[in-house]
């Protein structure tokens, strides 16, 4: 039996969970032997990850549930109120790694700082690999599924292969003499962390607050309505995202002088093209008026 779109997301945010556990301990412990500022934010920021993958298991499963009485239009918008708590506690991580990265760099211009060991060069390579497969695996299932959580999740393993690589820089300078390049790298890792933070803050705003959809999706959704039968032209169309579905308002025109049975039928093929035509549309309203050259001649 095929797997739903929400079964591929709970299956790729379990794995993701697995390995993020497993590379937060590694990287903790490793940075804490190695005396490894720059790490150790890695280590947070996989935390940061474990925090971040549960919550959104937690949205996309309460927004697969069916309408009911209460929600008549459904939960989608719990995966982008899931997602703006993500937001929060992603941007939190890189004030914190940002902060503690410019301690160390101040006290690093009156102090000696700690070169880190070896073993912190180990735990950021392995990740920078976990984390890169990891990327290519849920590409793939975003593409099967056309999934914009499994899309995000994708760039998030993609910004912490570029974050480790920071890391690595750091804790290699840092290792051939140039210490402070450890905190810097700290303080670069951050700063990536608030950039995806916001990235994912706008990400979810624009889908809870009824943004319409890009013109060109919605010139595809007029050419399908003009296909139909009956169908003179397309007064109006407005779209607005709801979670990760679409609901979609069209005004259609068609002959005043036929019948209202005629009309309806016009419409009915009209609504069921576009929910067939489109995936991620929930629900198409459609409103027909009369063609007015048609009702003056």
């Amino acid at each position: 039996m095929e797997k739903t779109n929400t079964q591929i997301a709970m299956s790729v945010s379990k794995n993701t969970l697995a390995v993020n556990v497993f590379l937060s301990l590694l990287k903790l412990i490793a940075g804490i032997f190695a005396n490894s500022t720059a790490l150790i934010a890695e280590a947070a920021n996989s935390i940061s990850d474990v925090l971040s993958t549960v919550i959104v298991m937690v949205g996309v499963k309460m927004a697969g549930r069916k309408s009911d009485k209460g929600h008549p239009y459904g939960h989608e918008r719990m995966e982008s109120a899931a997602t703006l708590i993500l937001s929060a506690l992603v941007f939190l991580t890189g004030v914190t790694i940002g902060y503690r990265g410019v301690l160390k760099i101040i006290e690093g211009s009156v102090g000696e700082l700690v070169v880190p060991g070896g073993i912190a060069l180990v735990a950021v390579i392995v990740t920078m690999v976990v984390k890169e497969s990891l990327y290519w695996y849920t590409r793939a299932a975003a593409k099967k599924t056309d999934s914009s959580v499994l899309k995000a999740f994708a760039w998030d393993h993609r910004s912490d292969v570029l974050s480790a690589t920071g890391a690595f820089i750091g804790i290699l300078g840092a290792r051939i003499g140039l210490p402070v390049l450890d905190p810097i790298a700290g303080v670069i890792i951050s700063l990536l962390i608030l950039k995806v933070a916001v990235d994912i803050f706008k990400d979810a705003l624009s889908k809870m607050t009824d943004t319409s959809c890009d013109e060109a999706l919605e010139e595809e959704i007029r050419a399908v309505a003009l296909e139909q039968e009956d169908v003179l032209g397309v007064d109006n169309i407005r779209t607005r995202l709801f979670g990760d579905r679409i609901y979609v308002d069209i005004e259609i025109c068609a002959d005043g002088a036929s019948t209202l049975e005629k009309a309806h039928s016009a419409a009915q093929q009209v609504h069921d093209a576009i929910e067939k035509n489109f995936e991620k549309v929930k629900h198409c309203m459609v409103h027909v008026n009369p063609a007015e050259k048609l009702i003056n001649e």
